[in-house]
């Protein structure tokens, strides 16, 4: 089995203390992975997802995030799109120039868009959360997760329910499997 960050669920939200709010359940000493089978099991999809968000380490989470939002989102408009890529250039090459480009896009854009959530999420992934005129704004820890939920929860909002357990098992799939694999 891969290396995941936390051994239990009660480790994970140790460390994140809004994540057993986010997720809405209390902690044990579950295994966090098999937790989060559970959850998928159960059609827990806010859960899932809520706890898969803070799971995954800040670069694998953003990588799922677009991932799953573009399964979730067949078509994106062009503003989204740009979201996206900016987001996933980080992921790609997570130097603080790509943090600052998906940063800087998505504060400009619009927060109703799931997109502009996953750019938030790289820009909040560390480093300053303000452009650097106004000083140094360290990102919270949590920052990455949450944004990477409030997206997701906007795009499964618009999910027809006749698709929704198809396309939320594949999603939470991938995001196991990150889970699993071990760490560079």
């Amino acid at each position: 089995m891969g290396a995941t960050r936390f051994l239990t669920v009660r480790d994970l939200y140790n460390s994140f203390p809004w994540a057993q709010e986010d997720v809405g359940l209390d902690g044990s000493d579950e295994p966090a992975l098999e937790f989060l089978r559970k959850l998928v099991k159960q059609k827990n999809w806010r859960s899932a997802v809520s706890y898969c968000a803070y799971l995954l380490p800040r670069r694998e989470a953003v990588w799922w995030g677009c991932q799953s939002l573009r399964r979730l989102q067949r078509q994106l408009a062009p503003a989204e799109s740009s979201a996206l890529d900016l987001a996933e250039a980080w992921v790609h090459d997570p130097e603080d120039e790509q943090r600052r480009a998906a940063l800087d896009y998505a504060t400009q854009a619009d927060t109703r868009a799931p997109a502009t959530w996953m750019a938030l999420a790289a820009g909040w992934s560390g480093g300053s959360t303000v452009p650097a005129h106004l000083g140094i704004a360290p990102a919270a820890p949590d920052q990455t997760a949450r944004a990477l939920r409030t997206g997701l929860m906007i795009a499964m909002s618009r999910v027809p329910n006749a698709d929704m357990d198809k396309v939320m098992n594949v999603c939470l799939e991938d995001g196991m499997k990150l889970a699993e694999r071990p760490s560079d």
